[in-house]
């Protein structure tokens, strides 16, 4: 019996042996299996997903990139470097500009605008545009993009074009208000019959005026006998006739209208731009003082404009304004017309047209004193939810009227000396170009009360047509090119001989 037992427990135990090999390893290698599985799913998925942010992170930090320093620089590459805007960086190093005379198609190809980021209103940047300090720039509104650098002329910087002002000699201005005691005269531009203008401006004395005949009249801002003003009323006028010409009825009714700076046109109470100041303009380029120079490269690191583009831009304007003295509410540009022309780019169109305007991306305006009482500057408009100009007559009285409606404006700011503003007159056109006028930049000096109001204006001109600019930018560089020549050829000319007056 005690054999039987011991045979059938070690039959059972072989026979349990037998069968653990077989059922007992699928079981304990099933389940690793699976984990093994879940494992390598899940940690693909971890990998795809950083992957993936990681991408996204690049091409958001590409974008950022190019549509904070523009796709490209103007002609021959920057001399003064770009300002670095950051939260306390330091200046950022620029290679050197590339030499050789560019092709015809790098003219156009290397354009850009740039423009500053205004994020939100009351937001500080910080700008390295000299190598002893950092400057702060405060975004002040978003319509239009306007900023305040203080600081950004030294003391010794302000005294000092007061002075090559002063050395120049100061002109009083052209268009200039009636004094205190005086009417404003309210007589007609022209001390000629309506009658007479129009014959005159009908050329084939056919009765009956067309816009060619208009256009073939204009002259010049300098020499003209019609203002821009008159012109784009009477053109407006024609524009509106169903036939696309004037009778004489018809001329009489809109250029007596043209005729009457500050009576009600269409429902709007319209005014001449007036202005009473003394100014100078100084030249900033070589053979200048090496303060105006330096603020011109001050002004493109700034900017961060290309500095072909910058040097090539109107003199400096230097404005004095004593007790009384101001400027009514007006643009520094003008709006884009197939009639007009820029002025600093005529000479390179190969087509007339029918009066020179003044344009000009942005405006670099310094406080090169501070003002006791009054002398601020005001945007009349700045910040509002819509531009309309009817809202700009309130209780029948015109807010471009500094005079009068200065406490009105939307936003006023003191002169402060050394401190500079900064605002684009354009918009973008949406492909790193100059678009349409802003108009709610439009901006005027407040009456000074008490004390001496000095400023200066640093203008930067642009074509709206980006051909046009080129071709400029093209003369330009041409002309320069052939100067250099003339003077490695012959002896170097003296200081004096180098300055220039504009």
């Amino acid at each position: 019996m005690e054999e039987d037992l011991m045979q059938q427990e070690e039959s059972s135990d072989s026979g349990n042996s037998s069968s653990s090999p077989f059922n007992s390893p699928l079981r304990s290698t099933r389940l690793p299996i699976q984990r093994s599985n879940v494992c390598s799913r899940a940690y693909f998925v971890v990998v795809m997903v950083f992957f993936h942010v990681y991408i996204l992170n690049v091409i958001a930090l590409l974008l950022y990139v190019h549509y904070n320093n523009g796709p490209g620089e103007l002609v021959n590459g920057d001399r003064a470097s770009s300002a670095s805007v950051s939260e306390g960086g330091g200046p950022l190093t620029h290679p050197a500009p590339p030499s050789g005379e560019p092709h015809e198609e790098d003219y156009s190809q290397s354009f850009s605008l740039p423009r500053i980021e205004g994020i939100r209103v009351g937001h500080v940047q910080h700008l390295s545009l000299v190598s002893d300090r950092t400057h702060e720039m405060k975004t002040l509104s978003l319509k239009p993009l306007l900023f305040e650098i203080p600081g950004f002329l030294s003391e010794e910087e302000c005294r000092v074009v007061v002075q090559l002002a002063q050395l120049k000699g100061l002109m009083g201005s052209q268009m200039t208000a009636p004094s205190q005691g005086q009417e404003d005269s309210n007589q007609p531009l022209l001390s000629l019959s309506t009658e007479e203008v129009f014959s005159l401006l009908d050329l084939n004395q056919d009765g009956m005026l067309q816009k060619q005949e208009i256009v073939s009249h204009s002259r010049s801002r300098d020499g003209t006998w019609l203002s821009p003003d008159n012109l784009r009323q009477i053109l407006t006028g024609l524009e509106a006739c169903p036939t696309g010409m004037l009778n004489l009825e018809e001329f009489r009714r809109v250029y007596d209208v043209s005729q009457r700076p500050g009576q009600e046109r269409n429902g709007k109470l319209q005014t001449q731009f007036k202005q009473r100041n003394k100014h100078t303009w100084l030249y900033q380029g070589l053979g200048s003082h090496h303060v105006l120079h330096t603020l011109r490269n001050r002004v493109t690191s700034l900017t961060r404009l290309p500095s072909a583009l910058v040097d090539v831009s109107e003199p400096l304007q230097v404005i004095r304004y004593e007790h009384g003295d101001f400027g009514n509410a007006h643009y520094d540009s003008s709006p884009s017309h197939s009639e007009t022309t820029c002025a600093h780019t005529r000479l390179a169109g190969n087509t007339s047209a029918l009066t020179e305007v003044s344009c000009r991306y942005l405006t670099v305006l310094f406080y090169l004193s501070s003002v006791e009482e009054g002398g601020e500057t005001t945007f009349p408009v700045a910040d509002n939810r819509t531009y309309d100009e009817q809202a700009l007559v309130q209780d029948g009285v015109d807010l471009t009227d500094t005079q009068e409606t200065c406490g009105r404006g939307n936003l006023r700011l003191k002169p402060t000396a050394g401190t500079a503003l900064l605002w684009y007159n354009h918009l973008s056109d949406g492909r790193g170009w100059m678009g349409e006028l802003d108009e709610y930049s439009l901006h005027g000096d407040c009456p000074v009360k008490r004390g001496v109001k000095w400023v200066a204006n640093s203008w930067v001109n642009v074509d709206p047509d980006h051909q046009q600019q080129a071709r400029y930018q093209r003369l330009v560089d041409q002309r320069h090119r052939a100067k250099s020549g003339m003077e490695e050829h012959y002896q170097p000319l003296s200081h004096s001989d180098l300055h220039q007056d504009l």
